[in-house]
């Protein structure tokens, strides 16, 4: 069934104005965030960690929020086989591409770190358009035709997809050749993370980042696809994280994933209306789907 609704979505997607997809995807954001209750209580409860302060109609109205990026989010995934330069050019702002290029002189590979957040797939098709080598680290979709699906819209655009099962051994692969690794760092993927502060309150963050990073002295460069409120993107590179190791391998991992968890906290405080998890992320120690 949920394939089936990612067919009907391609079809409309590639078929209508841009403008007018998004409007279609504002009117099922609301309708979703009606109907999905439980996934509607558990964006609520996040963002009052987040914003705490926040009174409950503006949490109720952020969430609200969440739900419409989300849809919008899958139009622009839809319509990944008819991207060029030309949109990138009319929809896609890029800021900070320097860092990245400054990164890659090291040759050492380069991490690049993002979230949950945006349009971080997006963000992959266009460095693929500009010609990077990009490797991305996916988790597979439960149902087979979806996966296969997600594998194949990534791959056609250039992206190089490291799937979860052979994800450690690959990574050390393109970063020994200087490539680009790309990684969210607010999901805890190996299911061996560590426990960081996040919004005051602890959780578990990835710490894959920080391992890879150590071990082959790759630079730490965030980068974030934020959607404006005209609904063009911005593309962010920043500065790559600076770190020296301290020979104390668990210690240097720890404090490494606390700084790239701070910097998508940051990301996540200035625009919560685009941060998409739909699960309690504090409810206890992880979380899984």
């Amino acid at each position: 069934m949920i394939f089936f609704i990612y067919q009907i979505g391609i079809f409309l997607a590639l078929r209508l104005k841009l403008k007018t997809a998004y409007k279609i995807a504002d009117f099922i954001g609301r309708l979703y965030s009606f109907l999905s209750l439980a996934d509607s209580l558990a964006l609520r409860d996040n963002l009052r960690q987040i914003l705490p302060d926040a009174p409950k109609k503006e949490i109720t109205r952020i969430s609200r929020e969440v739900f419409i990026n989300f849809c919008k989010y899958l139009v622009d995934f839809f319509r990944y086989p008819i991207i060029d330069e030309k949109y990138i050019k009319e929809n896609i702002r890029i800021e900070g591409l320097e860092h990245l290029d400054k990164a890659i002189l090291n040759k050492k590979g380069v991490i690049l770190i993002s979230a949950h957040i945006g349009n971080w797939e997006m963000g992959a098709v266009v460095l693929a358009k500009l010609g990077y080598n990009l490797n991305v680290v996916a988790l597979g979709h439960k149902h087979k035709k979806i996966d296969k699906f997600f594998a194949q819209r990534r791959q056609m655009l250039g992206v190089k997809v490291i799937s979860f099962g052979s994800a450690l051994r690959k990574c050390f692969v393109c970063l020994a050749q200087n490539e680009l690794l790309a990684l969210v760092g607010d999901r805890d993927y190996f299911d061996n993370g560590v426990q960081v502060p996040f919004f005051n309150k602890n959780t578990i963050m990835p710490k894959g980042p920080a391992a890879l990073s150590l071990r082959f002295t790759a630079p730490i460069v965030p980068t974030f696809m934020i959607r404006g409120s005209d609904d063009t993107l911005t593309f962010k590179f920043s500065p790559a994280i600076e770190y020296i190791p301290t020979g104390d391998r668990d210690a240097d991992i720890m404090f490494l994933t606390i700084k790239c968890t701070k910097v998508i906290e940051g990301v996540v405080r200035e625009h919560p209306e685009q941060w998409y998890v739909f699960r309690r992320f504090w409810k206890k120690i992880g979380w899984k789907l």
